[in-house]
């Protein structure tokens, strides 16, 4: 099973910016030719998981974009072995735990999870 680690959170102003790093504790590079997909999640306090932007392989090297919200750009790195999320004109309403997670072949992992907290 992988193993996620978030980091990178913190408090921000309104109007920010903000970088979140997920660390895999398995290759991310190996990932090229297996079905895999990782996404970004958040909760506020008192609502619902929400999905925040996601990446999906195509099975071989390749890999797409296949959600996102406005303000949030997520990628990959593979010299650092992390998927990453930009936020970006950061409001208030931001402010929520974020989640990375890997579904690799079937197989779910989740990181523990990053605050991000938005306030002036």
């Amino acid at each position: 099973q992988v193993q996620l680690m978030e980091s990178g959170g913190g408090s921000v102003q309104p109007g920010g910016s903000l970088r979140l790093s997920c660390e895999s504790s398995g290759s991310i590079f190996s990932l090229n030719g297996m079905a895999w997909r990782m996404a970004w999640y958040r909760q506020a306090p008192g609502k619902q998981l929400e999905l925040v932007a996601a990446l999906q392989g195509d099975g071989g090297s390749g890999y797409a974009v296949v959600s996102k919200k406005d303000r949030f750009t997520i990628s990959r790195d593979d010299a650092a072995n992390t998927f990453d999320l930009q936020i970006t004109s950061l409001k208030p309403e931001d402010t929520a735990v974020y989640y990375c997670y890997l579904d690799l072949q079937g197989k779910i992992s989740w990181g523990q999870g990053a605050q991000v907290t938005v306030s002036s």
